[in-house]
């Protein structure tokens, strides 16, 4: 049986990547790790992904090897340098970043990608994944975070919703959503767009499974 360790940093991303693994995996183990203080203190700090956030990152990929887990799977996407870095020093086994295997999936249809995110940061820091070249134009659904903060879901859908909207109108022809806290929102852009959505849980699911043989 394959393991699989999950580390989020929101935990809003908790439930959509664990649902995901239900539905597509279920035979998968998988192991949850949660520091919610790590998007709040990269957002307030002003320093960046510095060395001690990378440290942090380390130190909860080393728990979760220690634990058995035979993949790490991180699930917030403005971390990209330190997820890089765990995953330099072990070759050994797959780490994903949590848009990896999206920005793949986006990238082999050919087409112009609309790229939403629900944190700020992501915006500042998921673009450079996308090889160069590729079609993409980005878009902070303005609000959707603070939305679920208040436990308002169906706002959250809505500011999500209307920025996949404004990117259509702009030319995207494929929809990413960036976070694993927006994949609830797939249903609704996919009926607002009628254009293809790809999520972070889904992507990442179907790579995994891959990379493991499962």
């Amino acid at each position: 049986m394959s393991r699989v360790a999950l580390i989020h940093a929101l935990a809003y991303s908790v439930a959509p990547i664990n649902a995901e693994l239900v539905r597509a995996w279920p035979e998968c183990e998988r192991m949850n790790l949660l520091d919610d203080s790590l998007s709040a203190d990269l957002a307030r700090s002003g320093r960046g992904l510095d060395a001690a956030m990378h440290q942090r990152f380390e130190a909860l990929a080393a728990y979760a090897e220690g634990t058995g887990a035979q993949a790490l799977l991180f699930t917030c996407s403005a971390f990209g340098p330190c997820i890089e870095a765990v995953a330099a020093r072990r070759p050994h086994m797959p780490v994903l970043k949590p848009n990896e295997a999206m920005v793949a999936e986006a990238v082999a249809t050919g087409k112009r990608v609309g790229l939403i995110a629900s944190f700020a940061p992501t915006l500042v820091s998921m673009p450079a994944e996308f090889p160069s070249g590729t079609a993409l134009l980005t878009r902070l659904a303005e609000g959707a975070m603070a939305a679920l903060d208040r436990g308002d879901a169906a706002e959250h859908d809505a500011r999500v919703v209307d920025a996949a909207c404004w990117l259509q109108q702009r030319g995207c022809e494929v929809i990413a959503l960036a976070q694993f806290s927006m994949a609830r929102s797939e249903a609704a852009v996919r009926q607002a767009t009628a254009l293809p959505v790809l999520t972070t849980p889904g992507s990442a699911v179907r790579a995994l499974r891959q990379r493991l043989g499962a």
